[in-house]
């Protein structure tokens, strides 16, 4: 068997013997007894620190993730920014306004489009956020192009492609770009109160940090909403409670508790009439997510002890289950969060290595995921699953 597929302190025994280190010589370089060594050895006693790990690595004169074994590699950031410049590229071109004659360029049938940009926010919401910056700039071209030559045959995958475009860089931490693609919905969903409902979406989520933001979109969900609720359409409840949410979230970064609740309140009603299992314009909204925001906002409050106890019963529910990966994992997240705001780094740890079994890319691949995973491993209570990871992530 490789030493790359030992348990970790099998591995430990691996190195060492290979550097002709007796336990007692190894002990005494680590300033540890020989019984600690045999425990770690053996499997009996785990590594659960950082520095204990790194100590251990430059005795044996191996690098961390040698240590750790083949899957500690960390995420490979040239890939992502290469897809990242080219989808920056994609978002550059002005085929439409500049009226550049696309009669001698390919374009794409409008199924094909619908397809295609379905197929896009597929990705998007299984968290498959790698191949999501591959399909993402020709993708974008096609649509653009296609939509130069004729307009209203794909104006809804025109904005749809620019959503799901802005929502994926949200998650890169790419904000410029992820404002420039959400710009570029609103612009193009003008005319469209469904469209420019559904494009403010991800502009809440672009601009959250943004308390002057809120007021936008408040108007957006008033502009959807229904006069009354029990006459509205599923898909106005939707995207008006996703508004609402949006800028219940917008007062929590500011730390407007009351009328964050207030927010969360009239939402919750919304979502009552929706009911969970949705994914109406791409919202997925519904009771469940409406109490999963609730958690993240709780976090940007510092309540964290209400933020867990919501998180606990949510996650409970029917309809968590039937939230897409993505939403899952992201709350997982901020659920890690929380654990931390109330001094419990065994549990941040358990959720965020959950995180990463359903959705590795919400971890690995995001930075705000990265830089908890990081908060979580420099606790000198943290558990070992949460030191590994760390590596493997080179965060620590």
């Amino acid at each position: 068997m490789s030493s790359d597929h030992l348990p970790i302190g099998r591995r430990v025994a691996y190195l060492r013997a290979r550097r002709k280190l007796s336990q007692q010589s190894f002990a005494d370089r680590l300033g540890k007894s020989k019984s600690w060594v045999d425990k770690i050895e053996r499997g009996v006693r785990s590594l659960e620190r950082v520095s204990t790990i790194r100590d251990i690595a430059t005795v044996l004169r191996v690098d961390t993730a040698a240590l750790l074994g083949r899957d500690a590699q960390p995420v490979d950031a040239t890939e992502q920014i290469e897809g990242v410049a080219r989808i920056r590229a994609a978002l550059s071109t002005y085929e439409m306004a500049l009226g550049r004659p696309a009669a001698r360029r390919p374009t794409v049938s409008a199924d094909r489009l619908a397809r295609d940009v379905g197929h896009a926010w597929t990705s998007y919401q299984h968290a498959r956020y790698p191949q999501l910056i591959e399909l993402l700039p020709q993708l974008l071209t096609e649509v653009q192009r296609t939509h130069a030559s004729d307009p209203a045959a794909c104006h809804v995958a025109l904005v749809e492609s620019y959503r799901v475009t802005a929502s994926l860089l949200v998650k890169l931490d790419e904000a410029n770009l992820a404002w420039l693609a959400a710009d570029r919905a609103m612009s193009a969903a003008t005319g469209d109160r469904v469209l420019v409902a559904a494009a403010a979406v991800q502009l809440g989520q672009v601009l959250r940090p943004s308390a002057r933001a809120r007021s936008v979109m408040l108007a957006a969900a008033y502009l959807i909403g229904p006069r009354d609720l029990d006459e509205g359409t599923p898909q106005e409840l939707s995207l008006c409670g996703s508004l609402l949410v949006q800028a219940a979230l917008m007062a929590a970064r500011a730390g407007d508790e009351r009328v964050t609740v207030d927010l969360f309140d009239e939402a919750t009603d919304m979502a009552a009439r929706v009911g969970d299992g949705h994914d109406h314009c791409r919202t997925a909204f519904g009771p469940t997510a409406v109490e999963l925001a609730r958690v993240a906002a709780a976090v940007d409050l510092g309540d964290g002890r209400n933020a867990v106890a919501r998180h606990e019963k949510a996650t409970q529910r029917e309809g968590w289950r039937w939230l897409p990966v993505e939403h899952r994992a992201a709350h997982l997240v901020d659920a890690a969060r929380a654990y931390l705001q109330i001094g419990d780094p065994g549990n941040a740890a358990r959720v965020l290595v959950q995180a990463d079994s359903i959705a590795p890319a919400e971890v690995r691949h995001r930075p705000a995921s990265r830089e908890v995973v990081a908060q979580v491993a420099r606790d000198p209570d943290a558990p070992a699953m949460i030191t590994q990871l760390a590596f493997s992530l080179g965060v620590v």
